[in-house]
């Protein structure tokens, strides 16, 4: 594990009605569910409180890129939600690509046997699982951090 930073993290999966959140414990080994926030007024809130009670060091939002890299009509929500997340709770958070996390979740959710109906709460909270668990990977196998670095809007 050279270079890893130990500490809990939150993986973010922003959808247009729901986020999911997902965290890990310090030494990065697993990545579980935590909740599914609803999209509104108090998400911004609610996350960072999360991120509170979990004492979180670091923030990992999921960048839905298209297949081919570029950006997609929920790129822009994204980074818009990941700049909310840095200004209110002054953490670092982290871009991460997530082009199949939500594939990967419905997936696994289907899997276990579960229908795309009774799933569609859980599926963003997978997704986040997802997400945050290819990101901790990511940094154990090459040391460096997952995604990018979100930069904060310049002071006007």
């Amino acid at each position: 594990m050279t270079g890893f930073r130990r500490g809990v993290r939150l993986g973010i999966d922003v959808g247009k009605a729901r986020v999911g959140v997902a965290r890990c414990d310090r030494d990065g080994l697993l990545a579980v569910p935590v909740e599914t926030v609803a999209r509104d007024d108090g998400t911004t809130r609610r996350i960072v409180e999360l991120a509170r009670e979990y004492e979180a060091f670091e923030l990992l939002v999921g960048l839905p890129l298209s297949l081919s890299g570029g950006d997609t009509a929920s790129t822009a929500d994204a980074r818009l939600v990941a700049g909310q997340l840095a200004a209110a709770s002054g953490l670092p958070v982290r871009l991460v690509d997530e082009r199949l996390s939500t594939v990967s979740a419905h997936a696994a959710l289907r899997d276990s046997g579960r229908s795309q109906r009774s799933s569609r709460k859980l599926v963003d909270q997978v997704a986040a699982v997802v997400l945050l668990q290819q990101a901790i990977d990511v940094e154990k196998s090459t040391g460096i951090p997952a995604g990018a670095l979100h930069d904060p809007p310049e002071p006007v």
